[in-house]
C-alpha cells in the first residue's frame, strides 16, 4: 500500500505495470483516502474487479490484460494461461471490454507458443500496455469529437464515473467534460451520485475536483427536476456494452436519464470506444445484467440503513433502447441512427 498515483506517460490511471505486479488504484477507498494496491497474481486481480476496486468497461479490460501477464509469471502452460483468462473472464459479466482485451491476449500467447518463456511473457506485456495506450489515445479522440456537439456555454449531466479512473486515462464521457473545458465550451458538469455505490458523487467529483472544472452532485432521483428546469443541453453516459443494434447497458439508472432527456428534448449521447461494441449481441436482450448482493442497496458505505431483515433487488446495470441515444461517441466518430449499419460498419475491423 503506497500513497503514490500511477501514472502512464503522464496521464492519471487507475492501474500500471510495474516490475512484477500491477499497481492499482483502489477505488473503493477514494475519496477519501489515496490507497494503491500491490496486485501480484490473478486471483488478486479477479478480486479487485470483483469489489470493484478497479472498475469502469475500459479499465476493466486493461486490468484483465495486466492479469494474464501476472498468470504468465506463474506458470507459460496453456492450460494455465487458459484457466487464468477464464477466472478473470467471469469476474464481471456485463463489461464486453473484459473478454476483448483477454481474447487479443491469448491471441498473443497462441501466436508465441514454443519461443521461451522470457519471450513470451514479454509479447504478453508489450500486448497489454498496447491495449493501455491505444486506450488512452482513443480516448483523447473521443472527447474531440464527443466536445464538437456541445454548444458554447453548455452544462452537462452525468452519471456514474466515466473519467480516467474508469479508463487506462482520460476517460469517456468525463473525457468530452473535459475536452470541452479545455475549449471553454462548457459552464458545469451536474454529476448524479449514482445509487448505490456513489460512484459519481466520490468519484466523478474527486476527478472534477483534480481538474478545476464547476460542478454540483445531485441525488439520482433529482435528474428530472433539473432537466425539467433546463439546466442541461446533453446528457453524456459511458458503457459496458453495446449491441449491434445500438442497445446499450451502462450503470443502473442510465436507462431513466435516457426517458426523461427524450421527455425534455435534451440530447442524450453514449460515449464509449469500438471495444465496448458487440456485434455478436444483436440488440440488449442478449446482454448479461449482473446482479449484485442486497448488502450494497441496503448500507450505504458499509453503514446498515435499511431494517435488519429488509431484502433488495440490485441489478449493477440496465439498457437503453437505441431509439432513445442520439449519438455514440467513439474514437471512429459519432455514429447515427441506423445503428444496424453504422455500428458494423465503424467497429467490425477493431471487433
Amino acid at each position: 500500500m503506497t500513497s503514490r498515483i500511477p501514472s502512464f506517460d503522464s496521464v492519471l490511471s487507475p492501474l500500471d505495470y510495474r516490475d512484477d505486479h500491477v499497481a492499482l488504484i483502489d477505488q473503493t477507498a477514494l475519496p477519501g483516502r489515496l490507497e494503491v494496491l500491490r496486485i501480484a497474481t490473478v486471483s488478486e486481480m479477479v478480486v479487485a474487479i470483483q469489489r470493484l476496486a478497479v472498475r469502469g468497461a475500459p479499465a476493466i479490460g486493461i486490468a484483465a490484460a495486466y492479469g494474464m501477464v501476472l498468470a504468465s509469471r506463474a506458470s507459460c502452460a496453456p492450460e494455465h494461461m487458459a484457466e487464468a483468462a477464464e477466472a478473470l473472464r467471469a469476474a464481471r459479466p456485463t463489461a464486453v471490454n473484459l473478454g476483448w482485451a483477454l481474447d487479443r491476449m491469448l491471441g498473443v500467447f497462441r501466436a508465441h507458443e514454443g519461443r521461451s518463456q522470457s519471450e513470451l511473457r514479454a509479447a504478453l506485456l508489450e500486448e497489454a500496455r498496447r491495449i493501455h495506450a491505444e486506450d488512452i489515445e482513443g480516448n483523447k479522440q473521443i472527447g474531440r469529437f464527443g466536445a464538437d456537439l456541445l454548444p458554447n456555454g453548455c452544462s452537462v449531466l452525468t452519471i456514474c464515473n466515466t473519467g480516467a479512473l474508469a479508463t487506462g486515462g482520460y476517460g469517456t464521457a468525463l473525457g468530452v467534460v473535459r475536452a470541452a473545458w479545455a475549449q471553454k465550451k462548457l459552464t458545469r458538469v451536474y454529476a448524479c451520485e449514482t445509487r448505490p455505490l456513489l460512484q459519481g458523487a466520490r468519484l466523478n467529483a474527486w476527478e472534477l475536483l483534480q481538474e478545476g472544472i464547476p460542478f454540483r452532485v445531485l441525488v439520482d432521483s433529482a435528474a428530472g427536476a433539473l432537466l425539467a428546469q433546463g439546466r442541461v443541453q446533453a446528457v453524456l453516459v459511458g458503457a459496458d456494452r453495446i449491441a449491434r443494434n445500438g442497445d446499450t447497458a451502462n450503470k443502473i439508472g442510465t436507462y431513466t436519464l435516457a426517458v426523461l432527456a427524450a421527455r425534455h428534448r435534451v440530447p442524450f449521447y453514449v460515449v464509449a470506444p469500438a471495444s465496448t461494441v458487440d456485434l455478436r449481441a444483436a440488440s440488449g436482450e442478449a446482454i448479461p445484467i449482473e446482479e449484485r448482493g442486497p448488502e450494497e442497496v441496503l448500507a450505504a458505505l458499509g453503514r446498515q440503513v435499511a431494517p435488519q431483515g429488509a431484502e433488495a433487488w440490485n441489478p449493477a446495470f440496465d439498457v437503453t433502447p437505441a431509439e432513445l441515444i442520439a449519438g455514440i461517441v467513439s474514437e471512429h466518430g459519432v455514429l447515427r441512427p441506423p445503428y444496424e449499419e453504422t455500428i458494423p460498419a465503424a467497429c467490425a475491423p477493431r471487433a
